[in-house]
Parts: structure tokens; C-alpha cells; sequence
């Protein structure tokens, strides 16, 4: 099933009391479109749940679909990365890894219940798609991808990615990906790791230092396979006693 997905919702003039009223129907709607789906959830369900009337749904945010594209994207759990931030003039690579890292983590002091909602309703729209997850990896996940293996690219030496780049870009961000796939896990085996902001702020600067090794040891192994120079032989003979 597709359904049409506006490519953005109107901003409505809020008050305090607007953005609140916002906010919980949003994470009303998080919660069913996670548990039933984008077909088998109704506006009326997410305004009682909310504690707001149906109206209110289309003052914010049209209708039902934009409600939909408005939870998907909603930058609590899901913080827009813009490509500027991963490769400006003014950016290192330490900064663009830190920069795509956070994007991660910064959801997860939402609240575990909260995230895992949000893991929830991206499977379910893998395997329902309505065609969210697909503007998703459109409009930010390969941007910010392509990015960052420019940057890489730039680090290493490469005009132009190769698997290789490719490889690595994928694997830095998997690093954070598995907070959210595994967030389970984690609170099992290890809770004070991810329980605490601050715990959370400590996991982010081990991530990108883990980052830069796994940048380092790809930089050393193309070092190590480049050809020698025509002449590194003959230069060698000559300084023999």
C-alpha cells in the first residue's frame, strides 16, 4: 500500500499550550502507528488517546498521512542530519563522525520506551511500506551517507569512494545504529552504559574514538598495499654498505 505522503506539513502558529497539545499527539500516534500500523490505526484512536479532539489533527497536521510523516520525522526521536553538518569547509572529520554519532544517540535520552516505539514503527513500515521509509533513506540517509564518505575520501586520499569507503562508512554508522537495534540488550546486560545522559554522552565520545581507529587502520591498509616507488629499489642498493 502507498499513501500520499506530503513532503512537508505547514507550520501552524503555537502557543506553549499548542506545542504540548502537538507533542502528545504525536507520541499518541507513535505508540498505535507502532503497535497497528498506518492502516489499522484511526484518527479518532490518536485524539482519544491524546486526549484531544479529531480536529485537532488536521489544524496540525492535515490528515492522517501527515500525521504519519510527521511522527516518522519527528525530530525528537529522529534529528534531521543535513549534509552541510558532516562536510562544511569548516568541519573535520572528527566532527562529521561526532556529528553523525550523536544523531544516534541523542533520541535515545528520549527514554528506552520511547525509542523502542520509534524502532518499532520503522520495521513495521519496512515490512508495511507506505513509502516513509523510503523518502527517509532519500532525503536523509543517503545524503548524509554520501557525505560522509566524501569526507573519507578526503582523509584517505581517494578521488571518488570505492567499496571499500563504502564498507567503512556503513560500519561507523552501524555503531550507532546498534543502540537502537539492541537497546534491549543493552539494559539487560549492561543498563548504566545507555540508563543516563551522561551515560550517554560518555558511550558518544568512545563511539568516535572507535570511529577514528576503524578510519586510521583503513588509511594504514591502503598505505601498506600501495605500490613502492619505480625508484625505492634502486635508492635502497645504493645506500648499502
Amino acid at each position: 500500500m502507498s499513501i500520499p505522503l506530503p513532503e512537508s506539513v505547514s507550520a501552524k502558529p503555537t502557543r506553549s499550550d499548542g506545542v504540548e497539545a502537538r507533542n502528545r499527539l504525536l507520541d499518541a500516534a507513535l505508540q498505535l502507528f507502532a503497535e497497528q500500523g498506518f492502516a489499522k490505526t484511526s484518527i479518532r484512536e490518536i485524539a482519544l488517546a491524546a486526549q484531544a479532539n479529531v480536529a485537532s489533527i488536521s489544524y496540525y497536521f492535515g490528515d492522517k498521512a501527515g500525521l504519519y510523516r510527521a511522527v516518522f520525522s519527528d525530530p525528537r526521536t529522529n534529528p534531521p542530519l543535513p549534509p552541510e553538518a558532516l562536510e562544511g569547509t569548516d568541519v573535520s572529520l572528527e566532527q562529521a563522525i561526532r556529528g553523525l554519532l550523536s544523531s544516534f544517540l541523542e533520541p535515545l535520552k528520549q527514554g528506552h520506551v520511547t525509542q523502542q516505539q520509534y524502532m518499532k514503527l520503522c520495521f513495521r513500515e519496512m515490512l508495511e511500506p507506505t513509502g516513509a521509509w523510503q523518502q527517509e533513506i532519500d532525503t536523509n540517509i543517503a545524503p548524509a551517507h554520501m557525505a560522509l564518505t566524501r569526507g573519507l575520501c578526503r582523509h584517505v586520499g581517494l578521488a571518488e569512494a570505492d567499496d571499500d569507503i563504502h564498507r567503512l562508512a556503513f560500519t561507523i554508522s552501524g555503531l550507532g545504529v546498534m543502540l537502537h537495534v539492541g537497546n534491549d540488550l543493552y539494559t539487560q546486560i549492561r543498563p548504566g552504559l545507555v540508563n543516563t545522559p551522561q551515560a550517554l554522552d560518555a558511550y558518544l565520545d568512545r563511539l568516535v574514538s572507535y570511529a577514528l581507529v576503524l578510519v586510521d587502520a583503513e588509511a594504514l591498509r591502503r598505505r601498506a598495499k600501495a605500490p613502492a616507488p619505480a625508484h625505492s629499489s634502486e635508492f635502497i642498493s645504493l645506500q648499502a654498505p
